[in-house]
């Protein structure tokens, strides 16, 4: 199996929503909905990375908030260590540059959503923990 590393994904916060992407069709884990981001570069900060990928895959700009727990996960065909950062939307109007869609969703629209596996935890702990107002 090939471990590809850390991979860092993006909780984009805006207006008590938050956005989320889906997999474009002919890509791993197609149609699945999950948190954009990307691998971290040499040299790059994870905080770094997250920008530079959201900016990417985005095209706005966000400032890091806090960190959530890192989580390790293996698909059949790779695996990675995913480390999620709760954002804030700075400048520009999410476009789905990299992904078939995005969506803003909150605690109740986001559950018709299938996300990809590595995701899950994330989203999970993201949930009980935004309820909660921690950061």
């Amino acid at each position: 199996m090939n471990y590809i590393g850390n991979v860092v994904c993006a909780i984009i916060e805006a207006d008590g929503h938050f956005l989320i992407a889906q997999r474009p069709a002919g890509h791993p884990l197609e149609r699945k909905w999950e948190f954009p981001g990307g691998k971290i570069a040499n040299g790059e900060s994870p905080q770094e990375a997250i920008k530079r990928e959201i900016f990417e895959e985005l095209n706005v700009v966000v400032e890091v908030n806090s960190a959530l727990a890192p989580n390790s996960h293996a698909y059949n065909y790779l695996s990675l260590t995913l480390i999620p950062f709760r954002c804030s939307l700075i400048e520009g109007t999410p476009e789905p540059l990299e992904h078939s869609n995005i969506a803003w969703v909150n605690e109740e629209t986001v559950k018709a959503y299938q996300f990809a596996e590595a995701d899950i935890p994330i989203l999970g702990e993201y949930l009980s923990k935004r309820g909660k107002g921690v950061a």
